[in-house]
C-alpha cells in the first residue's frame, strides 16, 4: 500500500477552514460510512489512519481487534473509493505513554483499567484534533455512535439513537472546545443502516467484524502481555476469605478484577467472586457474592460536559461499566474536584479505575474514574 503524498499549508487557527474535516479512519466499516457521510455534505475530507502500535500479530489471530495492517488497507481502500486524499499519522511513542503504561501502571496499583476510554481521550480526540489543526480543518469526524447537539450556547453530548450501539459512556471525557470540534455522524443511525449503506456503496468491509478486544491485548492474556511488556514477573500469593482463612494460591495479584468469577479454582460450596484487592501485600480476597455489593463510590479526574460544575447534590442515573444498565443515585461534590455518588440501590462490583457516567435521560453530565467504593457490605 502507498500512501497518498499530501502538501498541506500551515495556518493558524483563525484561519482553519470550517468546510474541513479530517476523518478518523479504522479500516472499519462505521468509519467508512462516516467518510462517506461527510463527503456526501459536501465536506473537504482527508482520511488518516492512526498508527498507534507496532503489531506482530497476523491478521488471522485479531479479527476481533483494530490497528492491524490489514486495517490500514481498508482504510486506505475505502478513501481511495471515496476520492479523498489519505494518510497514516504515527502516534506510537504517544501510544505507549498515555495507553500502555497506564494501562500497566492501573493495574499493579489494585485498579481495572478502561484503556479505549483513555485511546479516545488521548488519542483520538487529543491528537487527531491537534493533528486536524495543523491540517487546516475545523473538524474531526469519527464512526461512534452518539450525538452532539449545541443548547443555549453549551455543546451537549447525548446518547445514540441506536441504543444497542450507544458509545456514550466511552466519550464522557470530551470538554467543550472538542465537542465544538468532533462530528459523529452515525450518531442518528442504526447498525443495521450503516451496514445496508457500506454494502450499498460496495465498501469491502460492509460486514467486517466490530473490533471487541483491547488492540495491544488481542488474546486477552492481561498478565502474560504486563510480563512480556515491562519483563517483569507477578509472584503467586493467597486467596484469603473473608474471616482470614486461605482460600488457595492466585498467579499474580494484577490478574484479577472485581467481581471475577472465572478462572479462581477454588472450590466451595457457592459461586466465590474477587472482591478486594491487597496489592502491597499480594492478597486478593474472595468471597460469596454478598461481598460485591456497595452503596456508593468516589470518583476523581472528573469532566462536566451538561454543567460547568457541580454545586449542589443532582439525582441523575449512572453506569460504572460500558456495558451495564443505568441505575438511579445521587451525586454531590467532594474538594478537589472529586464527586460522592450515592446509589439509590446497593450496586455490584464497583471497581476502582473504572469510569462511573453519569446521564440524565440521554444527555450526559460527565463522569471520572473510580477511586474507590464505599458502605461495602
Amino acid at each position: 500500500m502507498k500512501n497518498t503524498d499530501i502538501v498541506f499549508r500551515s495556518v493558524g487557527p483563525m484561519e482553519l477552514d470550517k468546510n474541513g474535516v479530517l476523518i478518523a479512519m479504522s479500516g472499519g466499516v462505521d468509519s467508512s460510512v462516516a467518510a462517506f457521510l461527510m463527503k456526501e455534505q459536501g465536506y473537504s475530507c482527508l482520511g488518516t489512519t492512526m498508527r498507534l502500535y507496532d503489531s506482530n500479530f497476523s491478521t488471522s489471530t485479531v479479527l476481533h481487534t483494530c490497528c492491524t495492517e490489514k486495517d490500514v488497507e481498508d482504510a486506505a481502500d475505502c478513501a481511495s473509493r471515496l476520492g479523498i486524499p489519505f494518510e497514516v499519522a504515527n502516534y506510537t511513542a504517544d501510544f505507549k505513554e498515555k495507553i500502555i503504561d497506564k494501562f500497566i501502571r492501573t493495574y499493579e496499583t489494585g485498579g481495572t483499567p478502561n484503556p479505549c476510554i483513555d485511546c479516545n481521550r488521548y488519542m483520538k480526540f487529543g491528537k487527531l484534533i491537534e493533528l486536524a489543526e495543523r491540517r487546516g480543518l475545523f473538524y474531526i469526524c469519527t464512526g461512534h455512535y452518539a450525538r452532539i447537539e449545541e443548547h443555549n450556547g453549551r455543546f451537549l453530548l447525548k446518547k445514540a439513537v441506536d441504543q444497542s450501539k450507544d458509545q456514550s459512556y466511552v466519550l464522557y471525557s470530551l470538554t467543550q472546545n472538542q465537542l465544538e470540534h468532533i462530528k459523529f455522524p452515525l450518531g442518528e443511525m442504526t447498525k443495521s443502516e450503516v451496514r445496508a449503506l457500506a454494502e450499498r456503496e460496495g465498501f469491502l468491509n460492509a460486514h467486517k467484524h466490530d473490533s471487541q478486544d483491547i488492540c495491544f491485548v488481542p488474546d486477552g492474556d492481561y498478565e502474560a502481555f504486563m510480563e512480556n511488556y515491562t519483563g517483569k514477573s507477578y509472584p503467586e500469593g493467597d486467596f484469603i476469605f473473608p474471616d482470614g482463612s486461605v482460600a488457595g494460591k492466585h498467579h499474580g495479584a494484577v490478574g484479577y478484577t472485581i467481581g471475577q468469577r472465572r478462572g479462581l479454582g477454588i472450590s466451595y460450596s457457592e459461586p466465590v467472586y474477587v472482591y478486594d484487592k491487597d496489592m502491597e501485600n499480594n492478597i486478593v480476597y474472595v468471597g460469596t457474592e454478598s461481598q460485591l455489593y456497595s452503596t456508593g463510590l468516589i470518583a476523581d479526574d472528573v469532566n462536566w460536559i451538561a454543567i460547568e460544575s457541580l454545586t449542589g447534590s443532582l439525582h441523575v442515573t449512572a453506569k460504572t461499566r460500558y456495558r451495564q444498565m443505568e441505575f438511579p443515585a445521587t451525586v454531590e461534590p467532594l474538594d478537589g474536584g472529586r464527586f460522592m455518588l450515592t446509589f439509590d440501590e446497593p450496586q455490584k462490583a464497583v471497581t476502582k479505575g473504572q469510569a462511573v457516567v453519569l446521564y440524565q435521560g440521554d444527555i450526559v453530565i460527565g463522569g471520572g474514574t473510580i477511586t474507590e467504593a464505599i458502605g461495602k457490605r
